[in-house]
């Protein structure tokens, strides 16, 4: 039997037989895509770092108000916190000087009052002083009086029982006090003195001096009898006026250094004198 031929093809050379391997790229074509890879990735990064500043820029453009606003914040709670101290100080510089003054003045008010009450004091004192000399000398007077009436009785004897009245009163207030306009009952001036000494029997004369010296009959200083008004000046504008009280003495509110006083008509010579009893 025979073996069945198998057809062999015999092929040229320059047949084209498929290779395996990887067809070679182009240089230029490797060239290219190299340059647009690294472009590619080189426009990412600038990408990427203009997305990083833009980022960076944003973030610094957003936070810088933030920062100034914190800061002028605190600038602005400072400068309240400086002036708040500086109110404070001043406002205890002022408490102080007020205290200071308060202080001041009611030293000066603690030393006046010490120095009224003082002077209160003093004025007390005198006060009674006065009254206890006073009660004194009304002691003195009454007995003088009725030792006065008495004599003035014996002393002439054309005094009469008023004339003795008029005359113990104002011996009465020898050592009172001359003052003007004075009408007693512990001091006197000239006229006041002789209205109230012959009020105390029953007539009334005018007030003052000038009309108290044309009051009664004009009598001669050397005819005078104990109970005469005596005048110095003229009838009429007459600007003193004294009780004789006989013996060639008188009584009288002469002056603020003397007082009330009795003098021999040698002391001051009168002008005239007039009777009214």
């Amino acid at each position: 039997m025979e073996e069945p031929l198998i057809p062999v093809v015999l092929m040229s050379h320059t047949a084209h037989i498929r290779s395996h391997r990887k067809p070679r790229r182009n240089a230029t074509t490797s060239l290219a895509v190299r340059a647009g890879v690294a472009g590619g990735v080189l426009s990412m990064a600038a990408a990427g770092a203009s997305a990083s500043a833009s980022a960076a820029e944003t973030t610094q453009t957003l936070q810088l108000p933030t920062l100034t606003a914190d800061l002028a914040a605190q600038v602005a709670q400072s400068a309240d916190a400086t002036q708040q101290a500086a109110a404070n100080y001043q406002l205890q510089a002022e408490r102080d000087a007020a205290a200071a003054k308060a202080a001041k003045q009611a030293k000066a008010d603690l030393a006046e009052a010490k120095k009224k009450a003082e002077a209160k004091k003093k004025a007390e004192a005198a006060r009674k002083a006065a009254a206890e000399q006073a009660a004194s000398r009304s002691a003195e007077r009454t007995t003088l009086a009725a030792t006065t009436t008495s004599t003035a009785s014996t002393s002439s004897s054309t005094a009469t029982g008023s004339a003795a009245a008029v005359i113990a009163f104002v011996k009465a207030q020898i050592g009172d006090a001359y003052v003007s306009g004075g009408t007693g009952p512990n001091s006197w001036d000239c006229s006041g003195l002789v209205q109230t000494a012959f009020k105390q029997v029953g007539i009334s004369l005018p007030r003052v001096s000038q009309d108290q010296s044309t009051a009664g009959t004009q009598v001669s200083l050397s005819n005078l009898q104990p109970g005469d008004i005596l005048y110095w000046g003229s009838a009429g504008s007459a600007y003193h006026v004294a009780v004789y009280v006989g013996d060639g003495m008188f009584v009288g509110a002469q002056n603020p250094s003397t007082g009330v006083v009795e003098k021999p008509l040698s002391y001051d010579p009168p002008t005239g004198a007039v009777r009214v009893l």
